[in-house]
């Protein structure tokens, strides 16, 4: 028995999932006769020459890792508005790579939609005024002294413990102000993981409720730099994606909000004029020497090592062949890093815990408010927080009992 579905449904499953017609193909076991080949059927399906039966739509579905009523749907996910792509180099992803993006941000603006009218039913929903509230012509030294107002936080005071310290202090102080911080970077499963190379952050300027996205699979210490980054995007009033850092001369509009981005938070976290005092001097080619001084930064000033040595080639202590050099070693050591957790898995924070530190105080606390308060079924509070109806009052009891608590290395 065929049934009727829309043809594009097939391909864009097939698409997001990674796999080549071919390859697709061979893993739905479809067989290759004398008349055509496996992929030759595939491809008869996903024009809509021929209608797949009730067990090829299983199939698909277990291959794709999709659930099976996504392929009775009229028509594909609409591709979610990305903003401005503040990306160099948004084409250099694969077709996969960006699909999953705008997955992710389409089902990211959906939970942010929901909170806004969760906003606006609790008459919350005041509008906040920093939002949009700084122009790029005031300059680096103004929009630092804006966010250090609204964060309540001094850029120039000691700070202690690692950058994921810094990071927990500084969501909290956004969240206080009235921003929605999460941590995501896959749609689910690990079978979808969104790389750092795809996308670091991205924001949604909206003025009830806005929304910083921070990439899960970057490295940690990375984080505090993109939150600051992103946050600077909220100042501005410019939603949108960020990547990874650029050294090229800025040629468009987006790519001169990135720098000027990239420069606030350079700033904010390592202040011009203090973060190099004690610091042995170097030359701007010396390689020994500016390793030993960013290890001594990165330490004092709860950041990462990478962040540090960007800082100091924006500000020109350092060349930017040495500069390359020391971000090719910094990302070979993360890497290799990764693959030695990756190995140890198994013993880490049970997935509950990963799961609140990802979606922050902030959004449990107001989907436990008003769930508790009647407004917010928990079918809409699985939407709003990514989760299975199911799991909605597991969460929300463990919210309770750790008083909104979360493991800042969860993730």
């Amino acid at each position: 028995m065929t049934i009727a579905v829309n043809p594009h449904i097939l391909v864009w499953a097939r698409e997001i999932a990674g796999f080549g017609l071919d390859e697709a193909a061979a893993k739905l076991t479809l067989s290759t006769s004398a008349k055509s080949t496996a992929a030759d059927k595939l491809a008869a399906l996903e024009s809509g020459e021929k209608a797949p039966t009730r067990n090829q739509l299983n199939d698909m579905a277990k291959v794709y890792r999709r659930p099976l009523l996504t392929f009775y749907m009229a028509e594909p996910p609409r591709k979610a508005a990305r903003g401005h792509d503040f990306r160099q180099s948004p084409d250099a992803r694969t077709r996969r790579e960006n699909a999953m993006l705008d997955t992710l941000l389409r089902d990211v603006q959906v939970r942010q939609e929901l909170v806004r009218e969760l906003l606006e039913d609790e008459d919350e929903a005041a509008s906040l005024p920093f939002v949009g509230s700084i122009a790029m012509r005031q300059g680096v030294k103004h929009a630092v002294g804006a966010l250090s107002a609204i964060l309540n936080f001094n850029p120039l005071a000691l700070r202690k413990g690692p950058s994921e310290t810094l990071f927990k202090r500084l969501r909290e102080a956004a969240e206080d102000a009235g921003i929605f911080v999460l941590v995501l970077g896959d749609l689910g499963s690990h079978h979808y993981s969104i790389p750092a190379s795809v996308f670091r952050g991205f924001t949604i300027a909206d003025p009830v409720a806005p929304f910083v996205i921070i990439n899960s699979k970057d490295a940690r210490a990375a984080r505090v730099f993109t939150l600051v980054h992103e946050l600077v995007h909220i100042l501005l009033g410019q939603g949108g994606v960020s990547g990874t850092v650029s050294m090229g001369a800025p040629k468009t509009e987006d790519a001169r909000i990135e720098r000027f981005c990239n420069d606030v938070a350079g700033e904010f976290l390592l202040p011009n004029g203090a973060y190099r005092r004690g610091v042995a001097p170097f030359e701007a080619n010396d390689l020994e020497g500016a390793r030993f001084a960013v290890e001594q930064i990165a330490t004092r000033w709860s950041v990462s090592e990478p962040m540090v040595a960007y800082r100091l080639n924006r500000e020109g202590d350092l060349s930017a062949g040495a500069y390359e050099t020391l971000r090719s070693e910094f990302y070979t050591r993360w890497q290799a890093n990764l693959k030695r957790e990756r190995e140890r898995e198994g013993g880490g924070p049970n997935q509950r815990i990963v799961k609140q530190f990802s979606l922050g105080n902030a959004l449990v606390s107001l989907v436990h408010r008003t769930v508790r308060s009647n407004t917010l079924s928990h079918t809409k509070a699985a939407s709003v927080l990514g989760a299975k109806p199911h799991a909605v009052e597991p969460m929300l009891r463990h919210f309770e009992n750790n008083h909104g608590t979360f493991v800042s290395g969860a993730s």
